[in-house]
């Protein structure tokens, strides 16, 4: 009489077994992804706007020279802030020279070094130091401060008030100081705007993308 073949049977214990360890370690890598997905996306997401409107920004080099302004009026520090620009706008220098030797994008530094120069320090929410080295961090400084002006609020900036933009068509997400405001045509001095100190006046009045004003306290 032939044998009857061999059938091998999987015990349903050894399936449920293998399907508690796969459910053991799927779940935790689960939780590792969504909350690093959580902790980047922002970022992500931020990098690629300023891709975005990268494209748009505004090259050109700008005024040749630095403007006429009268000061005569101005508090102390704002003249201050005024001929501190000026100096720095003719001197160019290298963008380490306001980010403690950083290598970054460096506008925000350039406010921050200005401003400390000046006598008027801002205050880093995140570390304490003069330093604000991102256009976020600084409108949160000045909202904080109770300080901060938006744009469309009816506030008209003065002469070393600090703008502060994202997604500008001129400068993209970014900050610079206020020079002259001359009906609404705004010359300002930024830093790491064509990779460089720059004087812009807007005389088109491109001013979508700007989220306000940080002000100084007198």
């Amino acid at each position: 009489m032939p044998k009857k073949p061999h059938l091998s049977i999987t015990r349903p214990r050894s399936r449920l077994k293998k399907r508690y360890v796969f459910a053991l370690v799927l779940v935790p890598l689960t939780a590792v992804c969504i909350s690093l997905g959580a902790l980047y996306w922002p970022k992500i997401t931020h990098k690629l706007h300023s891709l975005r409107v990268a494209g748009s920004i505004d090259s050109s080099r700008g005024e040749a020279t630095f403007p006429q302004i009268d000061t005569t009026n101005l508090h102390l520090t704002r003249q201050k802030i005024i001929s501190l620009a000026k100096t720095e706008f003719e001197a160019q220098s290298a963008g380490t020279k306001f980010s403690q030797g950083v290598r970054e994008a460096w506008c925000a530094d350039f406010v921050s070094w200005i401003m400390q120069q000046a006598g008027a320090p801002l205050k880093n929410p995140h570390t304490g130091g003069w330093r604000i080295p991102g256009t976020f961090t600084l409108r949160e400084y000045y909202e904080a401060a109770g300080r901060f002006k938006p744009a469309g609020s009816g506030y008209q900036p003065r002469p070393g008030d600090v703008a502060i933009y994202r997604g500008s068509p001129v400068f993209g997400d970014h900050t610079n100081i206020v020079l002259k405001n001359d009906d609404g045509v705004l010359t300002t001095v930024g830093g790491n705007e064509a990779n460089r100190i720059r004087v812009f006046v807007n005389r088109d009045k491109r001013y979508d993308g700007l989220l306000g004003y940080g002000v100084l306290a007198e």
